[in-house]
């Protein structure tokens, strides 16, 4: 039985817009959450939803807006903004207290420039899984802090990204999109590989090149996680930008 929602992506960098077409409601929000989550996987820099031609049948259908606005400050640390929302779903999302974390704009334009203002400068690379790859991450790391005035972050920063990726390397086996993103007061880290295989945790050969394992990701940084990305995975960590 098709979805009675639609999901029309629109990749118009650096903002990815998405336009709803159907009728939304607790049967079809998780279609919606599904497509959010999927365009945040590649993080734009911004993510605007265009509610025009929707039609909401239950007002709790709504928060799925909020849960992925939630799910977006931690990672990817994406900004996600709501635009014409008709009638009456303009009304439900202004009485909404859990859909106040998302920003409401009249059209898309004014979302878009509302999207690309929030947005956190970011800096992007693609690696090869190969041995290298976890010095060319220390120098990412040492090139991002420079140019945000980050001096006390660089030595955990290293620390972290050189192991996320030196889990890719040796693990994975496949190329890898690094993402650093300041979202002041952090510093986020994300790895993108595509291998679907759970990250490993253990504590590895302390000898080897970002070996000392994810144990030590979780010892340095604030936050870290990891989810599915298309057909892969991302491996994301959040540390204090000092």
């Amino acid at each position: 039985m098709p979805s009675r929602i639609t999901c029309e992506v629109h990749d118009e960098s650096p903002v990815t817009v998405v336009r709803l077409h159907g009728d939304l409601d607790l049967g079809t929000m998780r279609t919606v959450h599904d497509a959010l989550d999927g365009c945040l996987a590649s993080q734009p820099d911004a993510l605007v939803v265009d509610l025009t031609d929707i039609t909401v049948r239950d007002r709790l259908a709504l928060s799925v807006f909020a849960a992925v606005a939630r799910r977006a400050a931690g990672w990817p640390a994406v900004p996600v903004v709501l635009c014409a929302p008709p009638g009456e779903a303009a009304t439900w999302l202004a009485q909404s207290t859990a859909c106040r974390v998302v920003p409401v704009r009249r059209d898309c334009g004014e979302a878009t420039r509302v999207a690309n203002a929030a947005a956190a400068p970011r800096l992007r690379a693609r690696l090869e899984p190969v041995a290298e790859a976890c010095r060319r991450a220390r120098e990412l790391v040492t090139d991002a802090c420079a140019r945000w005035n980050l001096p006390e972050t660089v030595g955990p920063a290293s620390l972290v990204l050189s192991e996320l990726v030196g889990n890719v390397v040796r693990h994975a086996g496949t190329p890898m999109q690094v993402t650093l993103t300041l979202c002041r007061p952090y510093l986020h880290l994300v790895v993108a590989d595509g291998s679907r295989t759970s990250v490993r945790t253990g504590a590895g050969d302390l000898r080897a090149e970002g070996g000392r394992g994810l144990m030590l990701v979780r010892e340095t940084a604030q936050r870290w996680g990891s989810a599915p990305a298309g057909d892969g995975k991302v491996v994301w960590a959040i540390l204090p930008a000092n």
